[in-house]
């Protein structure tokens, strides 16, 4: 008897010892490229010939609706609202210049697709793209220099590099520094409006330009002002709760001027997508200096993110503190930024899992059906349901082309974190 139940032991010992861990279910994520790669086909086929570069939708606003989720009166905020697109634009696709701040991200979405395609005609659109970009190595009218450059030649010099692409990348920084004051300690955003010294807090994002020529060239200026501006930003911008002002003005002397929201429900309230660039920028930051002050600041900036943000889906709405109903309109390129962002926190940490699995929910959200477009749909977007402006009454559930492109590098993150073989999925 003792021997029978050795043996039955050993059976179900060996039948145990077949047994393999379910495979993981990554079609999310080749569904998300399937849809990338057919809408960035698409559009770049439409669109070219005409020199520009497609940036969103036409789309008005209603006033009353724009009163209910600022919780103003029309007579106070109606006179910094943009006019309505005419009639025959409502709903098509609105195309943007070359020197427009969003101008680098339809190429930079091309090349993320292409690499984690290999699809040739996807590399040939990225550099037709790309070399649009040219003539802003010239521009100096912008902080959003980063943005336009890093993100169209800086993905051409991973992946298709020549000759050329540093020297544009060089003179873009160069012009990006001449925005610089040394007395205030910040790169200067806007040169419009009443403010003296304007900051925004996605003026972080163009650090990573100066980083990436920095490393490219061995000088170490661009560096040092970048790290001069984020240790500025981050004592001046923050509150004690580690949600952030959009925009700070700085007096001639260094000293604060006010500080307050453009895009945002109020001066005081924490505007979604703004507090996505400031988890992604000070991240950068660390990768770029190991130093652990950004790390652990970037981490602060994450835990609130996670802890404000309520929605069941995690993508959040336009502010987080907009009235929570359903009309509000959500934010993707706040959710595809903080996903792209905590992906690679959670992999300078000792135990990431918390920022990966957040930013992998995030990811599904975008990738199903409430957010993907359908291939031929949304004017040729991939995502739908981001918020430029509310406030000035711009582009309100909308597709964005940075939230496709924070998309597009959030699954290459992803898929390199996970070491997922496309092919087999």
């Amino acid at each position: 008897m003792k021997k029978n139940w050795i043996l039955l032991a050993s059976v179900a010992f060996a039948l145990a010892s077949c047994q393999t861990t379910p495979k993981a279910d990554y079609s999310w994520v080749k569904k998300g490229l399937d849809v990338a790669s057919a809408q960035l086909k698409l559009t770049a086929e439409e669109v070219n010939g005409t020199g520009k570069l497609p940036r969103s939708i036409h789309k008005g606003f209603d006033m009353t609706f724009l009163c209910q989720q600022l919780e103003k009166d029309s007579v106070t905020f109606k006179d910094s609202l943009r006019a309505h697109p005419s009639t025959e634009l409502m709903g098509q696709r609105r195309l943007c210049g070359v020197y427009d701040w969003t101008s680098g991200f339809f190429p930079g979405s091309l090349w993320y697709a292409y690499e984690l395609t290999q699809d040739a005609t996807l590399k040939k659109e990225a550099i037709s793209y790309t070399n649009l970009l040219n003539p802003v190595r010239h521009y100096t009218g912008t902080h959003d220099l980063g943005f336009m450059i890093n993100c169209s030649y800086g993905n051409a010099k991973r992946l298709e590099p020549n000759d050329s692409i540093l020297s544009v990348m060089r003179e873009t920084a160069d012009n990006l520094c001449g925005r610089f004051n040394q007395e205030i300690g910040c790169i200067r955003s806007w040169d419009f409006g009443t403010w003296n010294f304007p900051v925004i807090i996605d003026n972080m994002m163009n650090l990573d330009l100066l980083f990436t020529v920095s490393k490219l060239t061995g000088d170490e200026r661009y560096k040092k002002i970048a790290i001069t501006h984020a240790n500025t930003t981050m004592k001046h911008h923050f509150r004690p709760d580690y949600t952030c002002y959009h925009v700070v003005s700085y007096n001639s002397d260094g000293t604060i001027e006010r500080k307050q929201t453009h895009q945002g429900k109020n001066d005081e309230s924490a505007w979604a997508r703004g507090q996505a660039w400031a988890v992604y920028g000070y991240t950068a930051c660390y990768r770029e200096t190991k130093d652990t002050t950004y790390l652990h600041f970037a981490e602060k900036i994450a835990h609130m993110i996670m802890m404000r943000v309520k929605t069941e889906d995690a993508i959040p709405l336009w502010d987080y503190d907009a009235p929570n109903a359903p009309q509000t309109p959500r934010d993707a390129s706040a959710a595809a930024i903080t996903a792209s962002a905590l992906i690679e926190l959670s992999t300078m940490v000792e135990h990431g899992e918390d920022y990966l699995t957040y930013a992998e929910k995030i990811l599904k959200s975008l990738s199903s059906d409430a957010y993907l477009a359908k291939p031929g749909a949304n004017q040729g977007f991939i995502l739908m349901h981001s918020t430029g402006s509310l406030p000035n009454g711009s582009e309100i559930d909308v597709p964005l082309n940075y939230a496709d492109y924070y998309y597009m590098e959030a699954l290459q993150r992803y898929v390199a974190l996970k070491g997922i073989d496309l092919k087999s999925i």
